[in-house]
């Protein structure tokens, strides 16, 4: 069984996506099966991840909008089938499926690959975010960009493929049914690293480092929250809920980059001054998780998280979790193991008070946290995946098995059967 990946969420340090992929790559040999993923880059390449798995990198230009630390494929890499490109890692790869997770340029090459190619691999569009959602934070709040969305989602994106994949039942909901070109929806969740990210990296020493190199007062809570600073994470609901914590003694560490830094930093140390730090990108996920052991609380502010790895990635550390009461993240998240809030800096703030206010309380939601991590260890999810892929991929084999001609029947056996079924 091969499958070739294709995105355009990917750069070097990249969050959800690129840990999604990367935990299939490394999954390959103990199922015994080729995956490949293509990306964009600065130049073409191939790097071979173990022997079972393999990146392709394709040249392409940064992203004009939005972040720039992404590129993008675009269609002229594989608008003519003959051009090589993404063309050519499919002859060479000859897959068993296709899986596209992108909504604005590569699903365009697996109408490509339906239209031009009989003998095709199964095709299967990922969904990792809602562009409703998308257009929500950097376009319009209006009612008409979101109606552009779904009819775009239904009638565009989802005739392409031969099935689709969402990564919580929120994303799910975006992909509305078309009765011209019905496809099944399925839902599977991501995963998270339970062998780097554990209560076991608890260390009384490096935290007292830690809390005095950040000024902390002795027994101030430390707070943080590790993702990208971007309009569509909702952020800047992190100042806000500083801002409400005004006669508390918490202090919050920012680990990311993103858009909306500067404009973060600039407002924290208006609003909030000496009570906010910010980290640069944490590429290395053992200094992430150690980050995670030594804090107190984590907070993930965004209302619409398509699933949310990072809040996953805080239980498995064993912290308490303040999240949206609503998204992805609710999937697995709730008032059992987590403190679910309303998406304003107001109701965070108390949600975060409540969660350092009552200890007994906080332990029993931990463990329940912490169970809920260890059933979406990274193992289980990609062998999750790997059974849906072969599930997708058997019933496209099965569909593009030629038709035996019906047979006409002798005249003497005519009135009991008119045709042989094979």
């Amino acid at each position: 069984m091969t499958t070739v990946h294709f995105t355009n969420a990917y750069h070097a340090s990249s969050g959800g996506i690129r840990t999604f992929y990367h935990a299939l790559l490394a999954a390959a040999p103990q199922h015994g099966r080729h995956v490949r993923l293509v990306v964009p880059g600065d130049r073409d390449g191939v790097a071979e991840v173990n022997p079972f798995a393999r990146i392709y990198t394709v040249r392409a230009p940064r992203s004009p909008v939005v972040d720039r630390r992404y590129r993008l494929i675009l269609p002229h890499r594989f608008v003519w089938p003959r051009g090589g490109g993404l063309w050519s890692v499919l002859d060479r790869e000859q897959p068993d499926l296709v899986e596209v997770c992108d909504k604005y340029s590569l699903c365009y090459f697996a109408g490509l690959v339906r239209k031009l190619r009989r003998r095709r691999p199964a095709l299967v569009g990922l969904t990792c975010e809602r562009m409703d959602d998308n257009i929500r934070a950097f376009l319009s709040r209006s009612t008409l960009g979101a109606g552009l969305a779904r009819r775009y989602i239904r009638d565009v994106y989802v005739p392409q493929f031969d099935a689709h994949i969402a990564n919580s039942a929120y994303t799910a909901a975006e992909i509305p049914h078309n009765p011209r070109h019905p496809r099944p929806v399925y839902v599977r969740h991501m995963g998270v690293d339970t062998i780097t990210f554990t209560p076991a990296r608890r260390n009384r020493p490096r935290r007292e480092r830690r809390r005095a190199a950040l000024g902390l007062p002795f027994g101030a809570p430390l707070l943080v929250y590790a993702g990208r600073l971007s309009a569509e994470k909702h952020a800047h609901l992190l100042v806000d809920m500083m801002r409400y914590l005004g006669t508390s003694a918490a202090r919050l560490v920012v680990a990311g980059d993103g858009p909306l830094r500067a404009d973060l930093v600039r407002r924290a140390g208006v609003e909030c001054p000496g009570r906010v730090h910010f980290l640069d990108n944490i590429e290395d996920r053992a200094e992430l998780a150690d980050l995670l052991a030594d804090a107190d609380v984590f907070v993930h502010p965004n209302p619409r998280e398509p699933f949310g790895i990072a809040p996953l990635e805080a239980m498995a550390a064993g912290l308490p979790v303040v999240v949206p009461d609503r998204g992805g993240v609710s999937s697995y998240a709730g008032a059992h193991n987590a403190w679910p809030s309303a998406p304003d800096g107001e109701a965070l703030a108390r949600t975060v008070l409540d969660a350092l206010g009552h200890s007994a309380e906080r332990d029993r939601r931990r463990q329940r946290a912490f169970a809920t991590a260890a059933a979406h260890a990274w193992p289980a999810a990609a062998a999750a995946y790997f059974d849906l892929y072969d599930q997708i991929a058997s019933k496209r084999s099965r569909e593009a098995q030629p038709k035996m001609p019906e047979r006409s029947a002798p005249a003497g056996a005519r009135g009991r059967s008119t045709a042989l079924s094979f």
